[in-house]
């Protein structure tokens, strides 16, 4: 679905009025919201989908008591929530704190995701309170992104089922609206919403400013590249995660195609502007990936304007780095999306295992930032891409500055619609 479709049918002209901060006349007390999030923190971008909604029900309902459900908050992100969000309530699976906010939360939101990522919770949540719950910027697929193959038609109608009992549905992407609507979803409100991660402002300005000294990298001066293998090996940093001979396999075949045109795109950048690059990663296995794929694989010449990170980061300080750079690209999603939400020029390199989320580059306007690797035609336009965002930073920065405009206006729709469902 195209932006003007969305922009039709969802009346934003009539959205520019900023939300009123009460709940509803007469109210005794403040809405109570159960946000289900948080699904790990191996990857910044699963750490950016909670601040990212918290930012955004602050912003627009700031009375709301927000109580998270969380899978994962470890390594530090709950000290880095609680500190963004004083007042957050925090209620980990089969504690008391979960038991009381089933009895005492009015809605259950479910956060950004792959997919309905805690489809059996909303059943639970259902099943168990009769209460309404909301589904916030997840994609749909056929199969997910840990799954080499489709989900079966009965599992795609139970998902199904849950979206129809749901009060809303916002899709970060518009090919995964489109595919709800193929099989019959039919929510009250089923719209594009944007991930949750657009919104996320986490920030530890401290360690970016350190970590760019020592790398002699200047504000403004430097563009990210962001490595990835078509499938995330989690075996080598999570101790329960076992060994896939098949996903192995096909990210030996293709982390050749797949990077060439980053190391590519790097040169010309050095040969072409003064620019440096930053090669850094979004999740834990990408430092080993980008030393191998890119770094070590670029010419020596110019070795001396490339840095590349060796250790992994939280989300506050990419995102710190993030915009203090000229741009980013490489073969991620959510690094992008931040950048994005910041006004940073961010380019997205996909491939055919993915799900749809690619595509919400499509669906915000970026539709000449988003390539295929697995499309000759796409690959060969990543250099000139890169390269033309690094010679033309004011045009760059206008076409991100545009797209967050648009994201912004979708992300009030979808809070106008959060307040009536608790009103």
């Amino acid at each position: 679905m195209k932006r003007r479709t969305f922009l039709r049918t969802t009346g934003l002209a009539s959205l520019g009025l900023a939300l009123r901060s009460t709940f509803a006349e007469g109210a005794s007390r403040p809405p109570r919201i159960l946000l289900r999030s948080s699904w790990q923190t191996v990857n910044i971008g699963d750490i950016a989908h909670t601040p990212g909604v918290l930012r955004i029900l602050r912003d627009h309902l700031p009375e709301a008591e927000v109580t998270l459900w969380p899978s994962y908050i470890d390594n530090g992100v709950d000290e880095l929530l609680l500190t963004e969000f004083p007042k957050l309530k925090i209620a980990k699976r089969g504690s008391p704190e979960l038991k009381q906010a089933f009895q005492e939360c009015d809605f259950l939101l479910h956060g950004s995701g792959a997919s309905i990522v805690a489809e059996r919770d909303l059943i639970q949540w259902d099943q168990e309170t009769g209460k309404p719950y909301g589904i916030y910027g997840i994609t749909f697929p056929r199969k997910t992104s840990t799954s080499t193959s489709a989900r079966s038609e009965a599992a795609m109608q139970k998902s199904v089922e849950v979206l129809n009992k749901a009060a809303f549905v916002y899709f970060r992407d518009g090919k995964s609206l489109e595919l709800a609507q193929s099989l019959g979803a039919k929510s009250p409100v089923m719209e594009f919403g944007p991930d949750g991660a657009f919104a996320c402002d986490l920030r530890d300005a401290d360690r970016a400013e350190a970590f760019l000294k020592q790398n002699n990298l200047e504000e403004g001066k430097f563009l990210c590249c962001i490595p990835r293998l078509r499938y995330t090996p989690y075996w080598t940093i999570k101790e329960n995660a076992k060994f896939d001979e098949a996903k192995h396999a096909r990210n030996e075949e293709m982390k050749e195609h797949d990077h060439a045109p980053l190391r590519d795109a790097i040169v010309e950048v050095i040969k072409q502007t003064d620019l440096k690059v930053l090669v850094c990663p979004e999740d834990r296995t990408q430092m080993a990936v980008g030393k191998e794929m890119i770094y070590d694989k670029l010419p020596a010449e110019v070795l001396d304007r490339v840095v590349w990170r060796p250790d992994y980061w939280l989300t506050g300080e990419a995102v710190s780095v993030y915009i203090r750079s000229a741009g980013l690209f490489g073969n991620e999603m959510h690094s992008p999306i931040m950048c994005i939400g910041h006004g940073v020029p961010a380019v997205v390199c996909r491939w055919e295992e993915q799900t749809t989320k690619g595509y919400m580059w499509e669906d915000i306007g970026l539709g000449q930032w988003l390539f295929d690797h697995d499309s000759p035609k796409d690959q060969s336009r990543i250099v000139p891409t890169v390269l033309d965002i690094a010679q033309n930073p004011e045009k760059a920065k206008a076409m991100a500055a545009q797209a967050k405009a648009f994201v912004e206006k979708r992300q009030l729709a979808t809070m106008q619609t959060l307040k009536k469902a608790l009103a």
